[in-house]
């Protein structure tokens, strides 16, 4: 493998077309194909220049990897190759009925273990939050495809709440399991 991997957007590195619905299955396969090429552990005895290059490509593989499969980042790298750079750290969505939602879905959070049955609650909150995202992932895909930025990155702007509320839930199950082992 040559120089050009660093050269090559993350599609193409993967041998993928330029849209947002992508095959997970098919990016792992590739990339455990480019890994066997570019891994650090084949050029143990090349030069230093040479090992140099293979851990620059192993880093860019890994990098592209991480976006692909991440829906959030990887929406936020199509708009990035459209020229659009979107800041997640200082960007909120403005929908006043959208921040009630996710204000009432942290309450029930942080009551989670007054209920009954919290990992019940908690199951039926990750299949509305599963479901949701699934929503917010086809919608930003539309709004890609038909060149619409502003609701393309307000899309973006959702499916990361999204995000944070599966990792909370998934956190808080966790803690809950723990408990029930302890």
């Amino acid at each position: 493998m040559s120089d050009d991997i660093l050269k090559r957007n993350f599609f193409e590195l993967f041998d993928l077309p330029v849209s947002y619905d992508v095959d997970l299955n098919r990016i792992q396969q590739h990339y455990m194909q480019l890994q066997k090429q570019v891994h650090p552990d084949r050029f143990a005895n090349a030069s230093d220049q040479e090992k140099r290059i293979s851990m620059q490509q192993t880093s860019w593989i890994n990098e592209a990897l991480t976006t692909l499969k991440d829906p959030v980042l990887r929406a936020t790298y199509l708009l990035k190759l459209k020229g659009l750079d979107i800041n997640l750290e200082n960007e909120t969505t403005m929908d006043a009925a959208f921040l009630m939602q996710q204000l009432e879905m942290r309450e029930r959070l942080e009551n989670i273990a007054k209920q009954d049955d919290p990992l019940a609650e908690l199951d039926a909150m990750a299949e509305v939050i599963k479901s949701s995202t699934n929503e917010m992932m086809q919608g930003f895909a539309l709004s890609y495809e038909q060149d619409r930025q502003d609701d393309a990155r307000e899309w973006i702007r959702k499916l990361q709440f999204m995000q944070k509320a599966k990792k909370e839930i998934d956190t808080r199950i966790a803690d809950i399991e723990d408990e029930l082992m302890s």
